[in-house]
């Protein structure tokens, strides 16, 4: 099959485009035909794309692992399916991926797959840190750092879902399209700082962004952040998460993008040999949701 994996350059991870053979589900794993993988620009950093997790370095691994696609094999062959895979294991960056069954759920048939390729790891990271760790309530105000990005875009709009006001931070030509997603507020990050206080902050930027917003919590707020920066600082320990995969949670997820209650922000649909630029940052995009690669399979 074709694929985009990474090189052994001594240098850095280096994607290269090759033929490998087809992967093979383990137990309670589905063979899946990648219609489209959604990309995060990091992950060729982190540690468990050149790692098992036994700590063994991982040679040639294949990134990204959120997709949309297509049961390849078994009782549920033909049935569009969306999820996640395994941070430790081949992704989703070639015509075929692995995953667990536990971690897809029928794709909505309202989307397309590029669509829904978008979605898993933005929309479980809002839930999870909003719902889950936040336990955020209706008539509670949340900040969202990074309101147009690929998890502040399903932050927003689950944030409004359950009932809560909503204050996002984008760049200036991002504010209205965070208004449009459900914020009642919306403020541009290179100005003047926000300066009321929160119930929730909901961070997907870092550094002196959350450094800041730890003055602006009420008594008894969360703090909640998917970048932790190596950070010593206890409290942003405390407050940091990598976002799990869960089935129920997605099906969810899934019923609210059927419905029309949650939308999906694709910010450019690539091939997959434009993947590279993606990585480096040589890809025009809009810079708001995520850039997904549609797997060309033309060459067959």
């Amino acid at each position: 099959m074709k694929t985009m994996h990474l090189s052994d350059d001594p240098g850095g991870p280096v994607l290269v485009e090759d033929r490998v053979p087809m992967p093979v589900p383990g137990e309670g794993e589905l063979l899946i035909r990648v219609q489209a993988a959604g990309i995060t620009t990091t992950e060729l950093g982190w540690y468990p794309t050149t790692h098992t997790k036994g700590g063994e370095a991982r040679r040639g691994a294949v990134p990204v692992h959120e997709f949309s696609g297509v049961v390849a094999d078994g009782p549920e062959a033909g049935q569009e399916v969306f999820g996640m895979n395994d941070w430790y294991a081949d992704g989703a960056l070639a015509e075929y991926c692995t995953a667990p069954a536990a971690a897809v759920a029928a794709k909505p048939t309202r989307l397309t797959h590029e669509e829904a390729a978008s979605v898993p790891i933005g929309a479980l990271t809002a839930w999870q840190g909003l719902y889950d760790r936040a336990k955020l309530k209706p008539g509670e105000r949340v900040l969202v750092h990074g309101g147009s990005g690929a998890v502040g875009v399903f932050a927003i709009q689950l944030a409004r879902i359950r009932g809560a006001h909503v204050i996002a931070t984008a760049s200036g030509h991002h504010l209205d399209f965070v208004r449009a997603l459900g914020a009642e507020e919306a403020i541009d990050y290179r100005g003047t700082p926000y300066g009321d206080k929160v119930d929730v902050v909901f961070d997907t930027v870092g550094g002196e962004t959350l450094a800041r917003s730890w003055s602006l919590l009420r008594e008894g707020g969360r703090m909640v952040t998917i970048v932790s920066g190596d950070s010593a600082d206890t409290r942003v320990k405390d407050a940091f998460f990598i976002v799990e995969p869960n089935q129920k949670q997605l099906t969810e997820v899934a019923d609210l993008l059927e419905r029309g209650k949650l939308i999906p922000v694709v910010d450019k649909v690539i091939p997959l040999n434009q993947a590279v630029e993606a990585y480096t940052g040589q890809l025009m995009r809009n810079g708001r949701g995520k850039v997904v690669v549609a797997i060309d399979r033309s060459y067959r």
